[in-house]
């Protein structure tokens, strides 16, 4: 016990030091809500990284996945590598960086608002963003009651409160950059922790080959009666694991909070350096928890679905550690978790604040007074969170854990196709982004309010998730097609960013004669 109160002492300390040290970044708009455009490559990537992957991940969805499709759910973290954070980063990456900046835009709303002149976009991608954005908040805590009363014994409410409490303090002082410099830290310790969990996951069971063998003699005639389906190539339910794989692959492509790191890259080698490094976490935070999870059933005389979830999977699995891994794997939930809350609690207070508040609510702001609103925005948006969380962890209300799942369908459904057709091509018309925004938007809310009317393949707020982040790549460019195209002068104005001329060494290009 000692152990495992110094390592959180030390950790929190670090976390609250880091933030008043980044104080100096945090004192306009730009410095605040983009680390002043000049972050570095590996804190790039790792804020990226460790905004993606969250307690979420690692307890609930882990868990769930791995217990139904056994060793094919290391397919999902497979996918959140390649097409969740590489090809991110190469299709997004540089394009964002320069049209945000040559539109001085600093949020998503804004660069809607920007590229398609249209204000309202703004304001209908704000509310979006608000909506959406608070309920998946407050999910982040629901991965560490288990954990945090099989290590400590500590309240759950308790917990939640000095979690987000901290984490609002650094955000508060430090700004991005703060949250930058802590999700390095934090994500090195994501990296340290799940290597050293599979390691002694795997060695309780008589290491990999001997987990293997015990995974293929695991059977249930509820899901399939082919031997050994739980350690075959893609499991036993193919199409549902390819939609988990684009729900939480493609979806990073339209959250606000993801693409907005991208915003804040400092220089075309921090694109280079970022890709390879976001790359590399997400092969071995993702995909080591999916693995991970993928072993479930080996513990299954010791879980019981039915009466605790799929959420007991993975504290169950780690229940027989020793202290320190145990400590260790604390530190790590708390690691991923607190890393997203930041990133989410900073888009949401600068999305209020720069696309609502400003020049609407309040007339007259200067840069100061934006980053004191958006500070004490933070306060709210933490405290708002935290009361979603204890409510719904003592009253188990449903309403509220079924918004968590239809809020990456919303989001990144909505935002995809407007964002990636916005940097691409001249011909995405506003009309376009309205129908995106309007569809995703109602199917979600659709599916969770009146899931038994859908389809069957679609009842799964993952497969309609899917369905609309897809869809919204069809809808755009069908719908502008058959619309009026905007102001040729503002799409090229937009667009003339990526033909300026700059200076580069003969070692990058050879210039002609």
């Amino acid at each position: 016990m000692f152990i495992k109160i110094l390592l959180l002492v030390v950790f929190f300390g670090v976390m609250i030091g880091i933030g008043f040290y980044c104080r100096k970044h945090s004192t306009d708009v730009s410095g605040f809500v983009l680390g002043g455009r000049s972050v570095g490559p590996w804190f790039t990537a790792f804020a990226y990284g460790t905004s993606y992957f969250s307690a979420v991940i690692f307890v609930g969805y882990a868990g769930q996945f791995g217990w139904k499709y056994g060793i094919a759910s290391t397919w999902v973290g497979i996918g959140n590598a390649l097409i969740g954070s590489l090809l991110a980063w190469v299709i997004l990456g540089r394009r964002t960086r320069i049209m945000t900046q040559h539109l001085d835009s600093a949020t998503m709303p804004q660069f809607f608002e920007s590229r398609y002149n249209s204000p309202a976009l703004k304001v209908a991608a704000s509310i979006i963003t608000f909506i959406f954005l608070i309920p998946y908040t407050a999910s982040l805590y629901n991965g560490l009651s288990r954990l945090f009363g099989m290590a400590f014994n500590i309240d759950y409410s308790v917990c939640v409160i000095v979690m987000a409490v901290l984490t609002g303090i650094y955000v508060i002082a430090g700004g991005y950059m703060a949250t930058a410099i802590n999700d390095f830290v934090q994500g090195i310790i994501m990296l340290v922790g799940i290597v050293a969990v599979i390691g002694a996951v795997l060695k309780s069971q008589g290491g990999f080959l001997a987990a293997l063998d015990g995974l293929a003699m695991v059977t249930d005639e509820t899901v399939s009666a082919t031997p050994g389906i739980f350690n075959s190539f893609f499991g036993p339910d193919p199409f549902n694991l390819l939609c988990v794989v684009i729900l939480t692959s493609l979806g990073t492509w339209g959250l606000p909070q993801m693409v907005q790191k991208f915003y804040a890259i400092k220089s075309e080698k921090s694109i280079a350096t970022g890709t390879v490094v976001s790359t590399f976490f997400a092969f071995v935070v993702a995909g080591g928890c999916y693995f991970l999870g993928g072993f479930g059933r080996l513990f299954s005389d010791k879980i019981d679905i039915a009466a605790n979830g799929f959420d007991s999977v993975i504290p169950t699995m780690l229940s027989g550690l020793p202290d320190i891994l145990i400590a260790l794997v604390v530190i790590l939930v708390l690691s991923a978790s607190m890393s997203t809350l930041s990133s989410l609690v900073l888009t949401s207070s600068s999305t209020l604040t720069l696309d609502l508040l400003k020049g609407r609510v309040v007339k007259e702001m200067d840069e100061k007074r934006q980053v004191f609103i958006m500070r004490c925005l933070i306060v709210v948006f933490v405290a708002i969170s935290v009361v979603i969380a204890i409510i719904q962890y003592k009253s188990n209300v449903t309403f509220i854990a079924q918004l968590m799942g239809v809020s990456w369908g919303a989001l990144a459904g909505a935002f995809i196709a407007p964002f990636l057709y916005g940097l691409y091509w001249k011909g995405t018309t506003p009309a376009g982004c309205w129908v995106s925004f309007i569809f995703s938007t109602v199917v979600m809310l659709a599916n969770m309010l009146v899931r038994p009317s859908f389809p069957v393949v679609l009842q799964s707020p993952i497969n309609a998730g899917a369905f609309c982040m897809l869809a919204g790549l069809v809808i755009v460019p069908a719908v502008s097609a058959f619309t009026k195209k905007p102001d040729a002068s503002i799409v090229d104005g937009a667009f003339a960013c990526y033909d300026e001329k700059v200076l580069v060494p003969k070692r990058r290009a050879i210039e002609e004669d």
